[in-house]
């Protein structure tokens, strides 16, 4: 993986770190030399610090506005303020428009649309009170851009993760806060296992039949992993990404080209 020095001491939060992108993300940033916050639902109230004092694990709720405020002012005090956060958490739920429930509509638009709101600008506002510049970056899709059949809630989501991004990007840019996307394909994570095997069922096919379809909308051949979306991330934190903001960069292996 490319070298980033100027990453080295810098304080990043990564939600959604206790697997997939998330994961792979935070063991990226940790082996550029940041400072590595790792926040998930997953993790245990209190982890103690690892990877010489550079790696912290804290549970959190992306859809708790007090909880994900007191988190981001913890860190500032015990680590130090927040120069960029990578937003990862994010949950799917397959459902066809007609069938779809509103218990999984509302729990899909908490998480990835609303839970984006709360992260991006609980740092957005340390950074603007410290009058510090930094980096907002957060985990949209090519599902956001496209449509997709089986999956209202979370395209309908992601397409507001896009919405925000472009927002907060006209709106930080006088604050020198960039505000990025990125938009993943079709990833090999736990989560797209499982899309797999419920979209089969609602469509009448196999798992193995959905994997092949993926694979054949796919121009380099291949989908992708959690460590191509990773290596996005460290460019979009980096200096060389100093001249963009409010774009949603396509991470798909050719699926989608806009």
């Amino acid at each position: 993986m490319a070298s980033f020095p100027e990453l080295a001491d810098r304080v990043v939060l990564i939600t959604g770190a206790a697997s997939g992108i998330g994961a792979a993300t935070a063991a990226a940033f940790l082996e550029q030399g940041a400072r590595v916050i790792s926040a998930d639902l997953a993790f245990e109230p209190v982890e103690p610090k690892a990877a010489g004092k550079r790696l912290w694990r804290v549970r959190l709720d992306v859809t708790d506005e007090a909880a994900v405020a007191a988190a981001v002012g913890a860190i500032a005090l015990e680590v130090g303020p927040v120069d960029a956060v990578v937003h990862a958490a994010g949950i799917s739920t397959m459902d066809f428009a007609v069938d779809a429930t509103y218990a999984d509509w509302q729990k899909t638009i908490d998480v990835n649309a609303t839970g984006s709101f709360l992260v991006a600008r609980a740092v957005a506002q340390q950074l603007v009170e410290t009058g510090r510049p930094g980096r907002i970056i957060l985990l949209a899709s090519q599902a956001g851009k496209n449509g997709y059949r089986a999956m209202t809630s979370y395209v309908a989501s992601k397409h507001a993760v896009m919405g925000l991004t472009k927002t907060m990007a006209v709106e930080l840019a006088p604050k020198s806060v960039l505000v990025n996307a990125i938009c993943p394909g079709i990833i090999e994570t736990a989560m797209k296992h499982r899309e797999r095997v419920e979209g089969a069922e609602l469509r009448g096919l196999t798992a193995a039949d959905i994997e092949a379809e993926d694979s054949s909308q796919v121009p380099l051949g291949r989908t992708g992993t959690p460590e191509d979306v990773a290596g996005v991330a460290l460019f979009l934190a980096s200096d060389l990404a100093s001249y963009m903001t409010g774009q949603g960069i396509n991470v798909t292996g050719g699926m989608t080209m806009h």
